[in-house]
């Protein structure tokens, strides 16, 4: 395979990947899933995600400080977590799902949630 062939293939290849990776990309929903929240500099990476009824997102705490991923209208909360802790919550019910850290009000972030 020459060198622009190989390259025109991987480009492809990539372009692929990250449509089949993108929420709601068309793709059958096959069961329950994971998405990883990072906190890290007093921020939700990413601030935002998309997932799927019956998905799962799991906080992270990479921070020194204490954080909290709370439901900004009750509902739901991850409880504090400290450095290095994590904590999961299962999403049932589609819709946008903001949330914020009761330590650090202004850290904000959002689940949007889509139908099976």
């Amino acid at each position: 395979m020459s060198t622009t062939t190989r390259r025109r293939f991987l480009s492809l290849a990539g372009a692929g990947i990250a449509a089949a990776l993108a929420p709601g990309a068309g793709r059958a929903h096959d069961g329950p899933h994971r998405v990883e929240v990072g906190i890290s500099a007093f921020a939700f990476t990413p601030r935002r995600v998309t997932i799927r009824a019956g998905d799962t997102v799991v906080w992270t705490n990479r921070d020194l400080a204490p954080h909290t991923a709370t439901a900004d209208e009750a509902g739901w909360e991850t409880d504090r977590l400290d450095r290095g802790q994590s904590a999961a919550i299962t999403f049932a019910t589609p819709g946008r799902h903001a949330y914020f850290c009761s330590f650090h009000p202004m850290m904000t972030g959002e689940v949007v949630v889509e139908p099976t």
